[in-house]
């Protein structure tokens, strides 16, 4: 890998400035230096106990019991990490120990009702009384809490009075089909449903009580469900239902029942496009931990900071976001269209809320880019420092972009992991450049390698992403797998002991990452190997094309790319050979298309991924229902084309 432009570097006093600067001072203390990054990154992934020890103590987590041994197994899978320890993750995210009781610590946006904002004290006082609801409701240690809520107060204060019970959290976003939340919900088996009567999104009214009373019929084992008024503030709850101020009704003690490090906290799925989603359980100490490392050391979070991430309840972004309390940061929230009433309303929030850390995705910032925006300049931008980027690869255009459109003192972390760790283990770190199309580099903790098909470590070069020791917020398991047989199969099959993450990945010499797609969507025609990203960046340079996706038919050898035109571009001849020869010259002859066909738009999950395998089996021959759940989709009606294109086939 060739050595890239450096676009942002740190400052010469980055270490008296930042949080990982004053843990670097913390550890010199206790006899542990660290000359740079890379020295620190090789103790934190050779001395596990050790390092994860010093996040504990760095962050004073609080056990009721004694600590004991870190890492009593390193086995994968199945490693145990404290196994004496009692906690609770939302003791913790309540500390909030730098902020006074009337500091704004939710400040929550929506299409759906106007700006508010919840002060610290009104924050515990909130999941007080949620908690006493759930509590009259039988709610109890183990119970499993289920939502269909959009990233509002409410959301992350049934969070964290679920929690707080040890009972455990699960939810979807309320833009999914029915289907697609029976298909989750039914694995874990709910006590209780919180969900709302609709929502607005883009401008459009959105009701949802049809499809509420679907998943209530599918979910016998209810005790109550819980309705919170949110596209009518005066709607009546629907007949067999509670009220959302019925069960905030009383105030009761804010407790904390102590559980096991790796009791689980909540149940996230996979994205669901093949298959029922795999329900993905974490557990309270693991995610205490990882997260406590990523928004402390990684982000660079504290008091003074207003965090966002664009995502709704159904991505692990979610999660991620609210863990930012345990840093003592403050929320923003949205809920709505990120390109509504267009696509600097985003911008204009961070401009309003003095947002200091702006967490987005990578087709977010490249539609940005695509439409000439320069919020940098048409806005004050003056309170950011960071942007987060995730979901996708972010080509380097799109890091152009940031440094030449948002700001170029803004510290670009392009991030990549996984709802399976519900966290980034590559990304940013203060002490670290930012380079052009680089991801900078492997986060603490994460013992994070390219392995060639031998399982042999690569530098250089295009390798398997795997994780060669354990981390804390690896799953706990997957919920109803009592032998752990689907566990394995999903990440400990092809190495044995290795988790590998289904990820293409270089690792250059510096420490550096790219990600070049799906290792099980690559392009791999007459031996040469390509990941599909390499292939995206390519094709949608093209001011015509707004998105597209690529699929390789092995049995034929037919390249297809499906594109999907910008309002006003056609696909002419002209437009056809534009991109063969595009394709040519950046990555090989072999990886022109043999066909290049328009469609209305390209599939996506609705945290923004492609379909890029689902779409391969639906040309393969296999039922579009078969392939793909078309209530996990941003846009179902997508998979037409490809359905038609399939038979023509």
């Amino acid at each position: 890998m060739a050595e890239p432009e450096i676009l942002w570097q740190p400052a010469a006093d980055v270490r008296e400035r930042t949080r990982i600067g004053r843990y670097l001072e913390w550890m010199a203390g206790r006899g542990r230096t660290f000359a740079d990054y890379d020295e620190l990154w090789h103790w934190s992934v050779d001395d596990l106990e050790g390092f994860w020890r010093s996040v504990w103590d760095f962050g004073e987590v609080r056990s009721s019991t004694p600590v004991g041994r870190v890492l009593a197994d390193p086995r994968m899978p199945g490693a145990v990490w404290f196994p004496e320890v009692r906690l609770n993750w939302a003791e913790h995210a309540l500390r909030l120990v730098s902020r006074a009781d009337n500091d704004n610590v939710l400040i929550a946006h929506s299409e759906s009702r106007e700006r508010s904002t919840l002060t610290v004290g009104e924050l515990r006082d909130a999941v007080a009384r949620v908690r006493a609801g759930l509590q009259r409701l039988g709610v109890g240690p183990g119970d499993r809490v289920a939502a269909i809520l959009p990233n509002v107060p409410e959301a992350i204060v049934a969070l964290l009075a679920t929690a707080s019970l040890g009972a455990i959290w699960t939810s979807c976003a309320p833009e999914f089909g029915s289907r697609s939340v029976v298909d989750r919900f039914s694995q874990v088996e709910p006590k209780v449903l919180l969900a709302i009567d609709g929502y607005r999104y883009a401008g459009r009214v959105v009701d949802r009580t049809d499809e509420l009373a679907a998943v209530r019929a599918a979910l016998p084992g209810l005790s109550a469900t819980v309705v919170l008024p949110y596209l009518d503030a005066d709607a009546q709850p629907p007949d067999g239902t509670l009220g959302w101020s019925e069960l905030t009704a009383q105030i009761g003690p804010l407790e904390f029942e102590q559980v096991p490090f790796d009791h689980p906290l909540y149940v996230l799925y996979s994205s669901g496009t093949t298959g029922l989603p795999k329900p993905i359980v974490h557990g309270h100490g693991g995610i205490l931990l990882e997260h406590l490392k990523i928004h402390a050391l990684h982000h660079d979070l504290g008091p003074e900071d207003r965090f966002f991430w664009f995502t709704t309840t159904g991505w692990m972004m979610w999660n991620y976001l609210a863990s930012g309390l345990l840093v003592d940061a403050s929320l923003v929230l949205y809920d709505g269209a990120p390109g509504h009433p267009d696509l600097n309303a985003l911008w204009r929030l961070a401009a309003d809320e003095r947002i200091t850390f702006f967490g987005t995705s990578a087709p977010f910032l490249m539609a940005c880019r695509k439409a000439g925006l320069t919020p940098g300049r048409d806005l004050d931008l003056s309170g950011l420092r960071g942007i987060g980027s995730t979901g996708a690869p972010l080509p380097t255009e799109g890091f152009r972009w940031v440094y030449e459109a948002v700001g170029e003192r803004l510290q670009l972390q392009s991030v990549s992991g996984g709802t399976d760790v519900c966290t980034a283990f590559v990304g940013g770190s203060p002490l670290v450049p930012v380079w052009e199309g680089e991801i900078s580099c492997r986060h603490l903790g994460c013992r994070i390698e390219a392995f060639d098909p031998e399982g042999r470590p690569l530098i250089g070069q295009q390798g398997e992403l795997v994780i060669t020791a354990p981390m804390p917020s690896m799953p706990v398991a997957f919920w109803n797998d009592p032998d752990g047989l689907r566990y394995r199969a999903a990440y400990f099959e092809q190495y044995p002991g290795v988790w590998r993450h289904g990820d293409w990945i270089t690792i250059s010499g510096r420490g550096t990452c790219v990600i070049s797609g799906r290792s099980d969507a690559t392009l791999n025609r007459g031996g040469v190997r390509i990941g599909t990203a390499e292939f995206y960046a390519v094709v949608e340079a093209l001011p015509e094309v707004a998105d597209s996706v690529v699929i390789h038919l092995e049995e034929t050898d037919q390249l297809l790319l499906f594109v999907a035109l910008r309002d006003g571009s056609e696909l002419t001849d002209e437009l056809r050979a534009r991109i063969v020869a595009e394709l040519r010259r950046a990555l090989s002859p072999r990886h022109a298309p043999d066909r290049i066909v328009a469609v209305p738009a390209i599939p996506r999950t609705l945290s923004g991924k492609k379909l890029e395998v689902p779409v391969k089996r639906i040309l393969g021959g296999t039922p579009p229902d078969a392939a793909a759940s078309r209530g996990s989709l941003t846009n179902p009606e997508s998979l037409d084309a490809f359905v038609a294109f399939a038979r023509d086939l």
